[in-house]
């Protein structure tokens, strides 16, 4: 155990709420949410346990990639509100004794910002030139003209885009509307470190940055290893995932910025990465940088290497393996982790990992995944909807319905592929494995109440269609229903609060190889709790011995409502019988 992981803090005990503004209350009625929705919403949030709220984007952007294309840092985009908004809500927070957490995306901004217009302005004499990543061609034996070099873009193609005016390239890992901010020169750190002073002095209580493991590349930006030879584009992990100077910037940030804002909050995208020795080096409180992370081993487990939107098959000893294996790493290594099974970028959870739609036991997994979560070790953070368990949009859902970039461009490239074969392409399998995993799944507008879409908005049409199950399935029908996901949501941060054996005890997996009961034992001091988690659609008898001598731990959450059933069990051996999805914690102790 280390000493360093159960040394107590307020971002440790935090409960954060994710909301994507975009998607979450439209007070003004032009079909997308603001920021005076999320202020018309407080009384939700915090009577739900929300300490702090992380806000996705809300700078001013062309929206090429929902906002992470930022045109301006230090303005409100129009479809949110104003400054004075903003201002208006952290006050409303502050009075509560909550907080707001603003989105930091530096590795790239908009090909609209005023940096990269002046960049590509002109290649000589350009104080702005070297703001971005520029490079000239390279040519092949006919005397084409190829990129840089072979890296992918996330979303599709060359991570190069030419530009005619200085006929150079340009580097964008993601859209070639997000070009890549150049860290090595300084004047770029210092115009980030400005505009992170600028937010944390207005108020901002903290950032989660945005891929934040990819700002430092390569020395020379060598050529990827070819893993798909159907494709000239590779990707390009290994030059810029943990790059060579990527601690040493944030470690610049953490002297520049944070030591200046002790309280402020951090935690850092890590995509692309799972290895734990490399991304304890971020939080480690000796290392002064970031208080957390988020790492995606187990989003990527049921994706497919090629792309995150084919779907695959996994277990749920590989899921048990990968939760024991992160829990256990940080707290005896001294880190901290994040606990999510939702954000913005990743289906509904109920959806993906127990493949619930509108059957009957839906409520019952939703609220299993909720003892997972809230009985795990590290920060908890809980998405819009997660809270009510939202599921997948309709499989009926045409591709027209769908509106991130990623998503759009995957279709149209099989599309592309598949057309040289065929006039007509089947297309049913694409389609299927988007509806699976596509990020427009968590992005559907946040289902308040039965009336027209979803009580988001008044307009007409909103920005994105309401998932068709918002009748049934939305906050007003949940709220005051002692039985509803939502009051069991309620109920489990409740009791993680209330016994700081949930977030601060040692973890210990149990029958690491049983296809159906994921159960651990979490310990601190004298506490031992007992989380045992049937993820099988069917009723399980499970036993087990996990301590010497009598110990009795009582029944203190159950998915199930039991009352006759709710006896003590004996920790030194114990058999029970669990229906499907349900989920038991025992604790003793206290």
């Amino acid at each position: 155990m280390s000493t360093v992981y159960n040394t107590r803090a307020p971002f440790k005990e935090a409960i954060i709420y994710q909301i994507y503004p975009a998607s979450f209350h439209d007070s003004n009625g032009d079909g997308y949410g603001d920021l005076n929705g999320i202020r018309s919403k407080l009384d939700y949030l915090q009577s739900f346990g929300a300490d702090v709220l992380w806000l996705s984007p809300i700078y001013k952007s062309p929206l090429k990639d929902m906002g992470y294309d930022i045109s301006d840092y230090k303005a409100i985009d129009e479809r949110y509100g104003t400054l004075a908004d903003w201002d208006a809500l952290v006050a409303d927070l502050h009075g509560r004794g909550m907080k707001l957490m603003m989105d930091l995306v530096v590795n790239h901004t908009s090909d609209q910002h005023e940096w990269f217009l002046a960049s590509r302005s002109a290649k000589h004499n350009n104080p702005k030139r070297h703001w971005y990543i520029w490079r000239p061609p390279k040519y092949a034996a006919d005397g084409s003209r190829l990129p840089p070099n072979n890296w992918a873009s996330e979303f599709g193609g060359s991570a190069w885009e030419w530009d005619e005016r200085t006929q150079e390239y340009y580097l964008h890992l993601y859209v070639r509307e997000q070009p890549d901010l150049n860290w090595e020169n300084p004047e770029v750190r210092e115009a980030v470190w400005e505009l992170m002073l600028w937010w944390l002095g207005r108020g901002a209580d903290g950032f989660r940055m945005d891929v934040i493991n990819l700002i430092s590349k390569t020395p020379g930006l060598p050529d990827a290893e070819v893993v798909d030879q159907s494709t000239p584009f590779q990707p390009g992990y290994a030059h810029y995932v943990n790059g060579p100077k990527v601690h040493e910037y944030i470690q610049e940030m953490h002297r520049r910025v944070l030591s200046s804002y002790p309280s402020a909050i951090t935690v850092g995208e890590s995509p692309f990465s799972h290895d734990a020795a490399e991304l304890i080096k971020y939080v480690h409180p000796s290392r002064n940088e970031l208080h957390m992370v988020f790492q995606f081993e187990l989003a990527d487990l049921d994706s497919h290497a090629v792309n995150a939107l084919i779907p695959a098959t996994y277990t749920l000893p590989a899921f048990k393996r990968i939760v024991s294996k992160w829990q256990k790493y940080m707290h005896e290594n001294g880190g901290w982790n994040t606990v999510y099974l939702e954000n913005h970028d990743l289906a509904r959870s109920v959806s993906r990992f127990l493949g619930f739609r509108t059957r009957h036991l839906r409520a019952r997994g939703a609220k299993l995944l909720a003892i997972l979560q809230t009985t795990q070790g590290g920060t908890l953070y809980v998405y819009q909807g997660q809270e009510l368990g939202l599921a997948n949009v309709p499989s009926q859902w045409p591709i027209e319905e769908y509106k991130d970039v990623a998503t759009v461009n995957f279709y149209n490239e099989m599309a592309r592929r598949r057309s040289k074969a065929s006039v007509n392409p089947d297309m049913r399998d694409i389609l299927d494995g988007i509806n699976r995993k596509a990020r427009d799944n968590a992005r559907t507008p946040m289902q308040w109440d039965n009336t027209p879409h979803a009580g988001f908005t008044t307009a007409t049409l909103p920005w994105m269609r309401a998932n068709d199950e918002y009748p049934v399935w939305n906050a007003k029908a949940q709220v005051g229903d002692k039985d509803s996901v939502h009051a069991f949501w309620k109920s489990a941060i409740a009791l993680r609060k209330s016994h700081l054996v949930f977030i601060y005890g040692d973890f210990e997996l149990l029958s690491p190889e049983h296809e159906s009961i994921f159960a651990y034992t979490r310990t601190l001091n004298d506490f031992v709790a007992l989380i045992i988690l049937n993820f099988s659609k069917k009723g399980v008898e499970y036993g087990h011995a996990i301590a010497a001598g009598t110990k009795l731990a009582r029944l203190v959450e159950s998915n199930v409502g039991r009352g006759a059933d709710s006896k003590d069990v004996d920790l030194s051996e114990f058999i029970m019988e669990l229906e499907p999805y349900e989920g038991r914690v025992y604790l003793a102790g206290d």
